[in-house]
């Protein structure tokens, strides 16, 4: 059974579905992952974006961040979670299921 979900979040559209699709997996034990790349990023800046806090680990492209102007802290997302593209290729190898938005 798949156990492990990843999500890559690359648009700064449909954070409605990614908190569904994250809440969804993880009512039913799933272990969620989501990476925020390119302009996904901006979502972190979004009240909402507080809800997928506790219920997937949280990463953040640190270069896309700083690059759409972003800085201070998110929340659910520590210092070493601001990470490289590596992170996201790390999750793609973990995951039984990779998702794109």
């Amino acid at each position: 059974m798949a156990n492990k979900l990843g999500i890559l979040v690359s648009s700064n559209k449909h954070l409605d579905y990614v908190i569904a699709l994250t809440t969804a997996a993880h009512d039913k034990g799933k272990n969620v992952q989501i990476f925020f790349t390119g302009q996904g990023v901006l979502l972190t800046q979004r009240p909402e974006f507080e809800q997928l806090v506790e219920k997937a680990k949280l990463s953040v492209c640190d270069v896309s961040f700083r690059a759409n102007g972003l800085s201070g802290e998110v929340p659910g997302v520590g210092f070493k979670d601001f990470a490289t593209q590596a992170r996201n290729a790390e999750m793609i190898e973990s995951c039984d299921r990779y998702v794109v938005f």
